[in-house]
Order: structure tokens, then sequence, then C-alpha cells
């Protein structure tokens, strides 16, 4: 492993270049945050420094979202909503405003509509089991599509076991987008759900969730969007998109691992029955029966991720002080760069849409390389201590229908500079040299 690395180490790269800068401009998003993201200054096992390209998985906390934390533990740890103490009231005082700042970071009409979850997974499970267990019966259609994440299949799959409902599933565009037609086709008098990822986590198409919820309305269906994409990459509002269900997921938002949250319109929650029961989410408890709490606490049993959520909230914050439209546009830049330098290399295949063909698309590339094995790829980039993401990407019925087991990604953040981007492309065609002179 050693001596690949080394060989890996000998490519030329653009070091000379400013450091994630367009020259002849000043500084970039890029300049103006990574001081405030202690994991991405550290040096890389290779000596080399550290260079994150798998933000797609998971996202680097600010230093803000620490202290944060870090505070909370230290001045205000107490459980929320049951005691009469000062801890008890700052700590609660912190939870429901990270569940305000969740409400106005995507447009909901209040804050009873956040629904705090472990991630989005849950999120989804919760819609499943309360609302489909409640609403859907045999024969009725939810509606979904090749692209999904599995936490955006497996939760239908098990309410199809349980209620005899069917899944159908919407195709893609040769360009690697969703058939807006095999949509329309598809979408009939018995969908009661349409449920869509906004941007894909190995196409990085952006769907047309606007238009959808149209459609989808017009049918007499709901519309449910797993937004964990997208919140972190562009402005996203409820309301301009049509929805009834979005889910997100803290990790992806720079905030805490274990925290994520469901939106959904108020008049649907109220009509849902209980996910979870327990302490927390009951009005009144008898031996024989109980009565639940009013919104958004019926959905909440037991004592919640209590730090995760205020660490969501700081989150939020951060996010906002950037503004999430300079965000997209620093981000469409460097995926722009991106795609033009996986695109100069002879037999790599990149997964979805180009920037040209959509210019909002995610801030990624997903890509295989004829003859290789993407897991060795990532390997060998990590010993140039870049990290990648390889595997199937938690969307194995999207690699079977484009015929591969595993494919690479390269996920981006307004923290990722062109530098970074060269490098990993030098680094690649270096690692694709050598696995194949010893193939």
């Amino acid at each position: 492993m050693g001596s690949r690395a080394n060989l890996l180490s000998n490519v030329p790269t653009n070091a000379g270049n400013q450091v994630g800068s367009i020259p002849g401009a000043g500084p970039s998003l890029a300049d103006l945050t990574r001081p405030d993201f202690p994991l991405l200054a550290q040096t890389a096992c290779s000596g080399q420094p550290l260079i994150y390209l798998d933000h797609a998985a998971t996202s680097q906390k600010p230093r803000q979202v620490l202290a944060t934390l870090q505070h909370y533990y230290d001045h205000d740890n107490a459980n929320v909503h049951r005691g009469a103490h000062q801890l008890s009231a700052r700590a609660t005082e912190g939870f429901e405003g990270a569940r305000a700042k969740t409400a106005a970071f995507v447009g909901a009409a209040s804050p009873h509509e956040i629904v705090f979850t472990r991630n989005a997974s849950e999120a989804i499970n919760l819609v499943a089991r309360s609302w489909g267990d409640a609403n859907l019966k045999a024969g009725d259609e939810v509606l979904l599509s090749v692209m999904e994440h599995h936490s955006n299949l497996v939760p239908w799959q098990l309410l199809a076991a349980r209620t005899g409902c069917v899944l159908r599933h919407v195709g893609l565009t040769e360009s690697g987008e969703l058939d807006l037609g095999d949509f329309q086709a598809q979408l009939n008098e018995r969908t009661r759900l349409v449920s869509l990822v906004q941007v894909s986590n190995t196409l990085g198409c952006l769907n047309p969730i606007a238009e959808i919820a149209t459609l989808a309305h017009a049918a007499g269906a709901l519309l449910l969007v797993d937004a964990c994409q997208s919140l972190a990459h562009l402005p996203v509002d409820v309301g301009q998109l049509g929805a009834d269900f979005l889910v997100g997921s803290s990790h992806k938002l720079c905030g805490p691992t274990g925290m994520g949250f469901l939106w959904a319109r108020e008049s649907l929650l109220e009509a849902m029955p209980p996910f979870l029961g327990g302490g927390e989410m009951i009005q009144d408890v008898f031996l024989g029966s109980s009565t639940w709490a009013g919104l958004p606490h019926k959905f909440e049993a037991g004592t919640p991720a209590i730090g995760e959520a205020i660490g969501m909230g700081a989150a939020l914050d951060y996010l906002n002080s950037l503004g999430l439209e300079r965000v997209h546009a620093w981000e469409q830049q460097l995926t722009a760069h991106l795609f033009a330098r996986l695109e100069a290399i002879e037999g790599l295949r990149i997964l979805g849409p180009t920037p040209q063909q959509q210019p909002d698309r995610g801030a990624l590339a997903a890509f295989s390389v004829a003859g290789l094995h993407a897991n060795d790829l990532a390997e060998l980039l990590d010993c140039a201590g870049i990290c990648i993401r390889s595997g199937h990407h938690c969307t194995q019925p999207l690699h079977r229908h484009y015929g591969l087991a595993a494919s690479a990604r390269a996920s981006l953040s307004f923290t990722t500079t062109l530098e970074e981007i060269d490098r990993f492309a030098e680094e690649l065609i270096g690692a694709i040299a050598f696995l194949r002179e010893h193939s």
C-alpha cells in the first residue's frame, strides 16, 4: 500500500493556484468558510492535506455548532418540558428554539408542523406507519422512482406488505433525469401518495418537485419530498414546492448526527395517529387508555435528542448566515469544474445529467471507470488523503438499472476548493493508470 501511495503522490498538481478562488476574483466562499471547519485543516495519514469529498454522505461541522453542543452540555443539560427549574427551562427554550428555526428554514406555517426524529429515515417511516397504515388499503398505489435512496423504498415495501397497497416506480431519461412522461403515465386515480427525492444522491439530478406536486394533487394524491440532498445546497420552501410532507437530516446540514425532522401540513399531522408510545407524547394516561399531547409532541415519545436538536439549530443559523443562494452559486461553479475534469478522463462514465443539461443539478458526480472497481479507486485515493464514496450509495436498484454493482462518488460543499478538485482529478488519473497497469 505504501508504494501505491508514493506513486500517486508523484502526480503533478495545481498547487500554485490560489485555493478555492477564481482568477481575477476576490476570496471565494470556500476561502471564507474553511477556517470554521477544524476537521478540514488536518493532515491525512499520507502526510498530504486531507481532502474531503464525501459531503453527500455526511457534512462536516463548523466550530459554531461544536461550541453550541459544548455549551449545552456545560451549562444547560436537563430534560425538556418536564422540569420547573432553570436548567430545564433553558434546555426547553433551546430545544423549541431549534424547532422554530427548522420551521423557518423550510418555510413552514408553524413550528407545530415540525416533528423531530432521529433522522430522515425515521421521518419517512413515521409517515408510512402513521399516515400509511391509517389511510392505505389493498389496491391503493404509492408512486416512487428507480433513483430513490433505500430509505425512500424500504418503508413503502413494508407498508405494501402490511396493507396490500401497490408500489410503482417512475423510470429515467437517457440523461439520467426523472422521466416526467413516465410519471404522468403511471399517475392515476388509484395513486394515493407520491414520494420522491428532490436531489438524487447518485445522479445529482434536481427533480421538478413543484410541477410534480401540481400533477399529484390534480390526481388526488399527496406528495412526500426527501430533501436530504437539497436542504444544505439551495433554498427550499415547502409552500413553493407544494409538498405535503418533507424530510431532512441534521448531519447533512452541518449539524450533529442522530437528528432529523419531518415537516407536514398541520391538518395532516392532526389526523395522523401516534407512531410511538411512551412519555412526552401523552396528555393523560390511565391504566386502560391514554390521550395524546398536541402537535408536534404526540409524535415525539421519550426523551429527545436535546443537544443534537440545539446543535442543528446552530447549523441552520450558520447556513442562513452564508445565504443558500450564495452557497448554490458557488457550488454550481465547483460542479462545472468537477465535470470538466472528469469528462476529460478516458473510459470514465458519469451518472446523471451534466451541468450543461441541468445547471441546477446537485454538487456531486457518481462515476464508473471501465474495467475497474470503484472500491479500488477509492482505496488508492484514500492513500493520497482524498476521501470519496464508493459502493451503491444506498441506491442498489438504480445501480442495477445502469448495470453496475457500484460506483465512485465525489460530492462537494461550499468549503470545497478548485484546487481540491484539480488534485482529486490528477490523483484519480494516476489511480486509474496504476490499476490498469497492474490488472
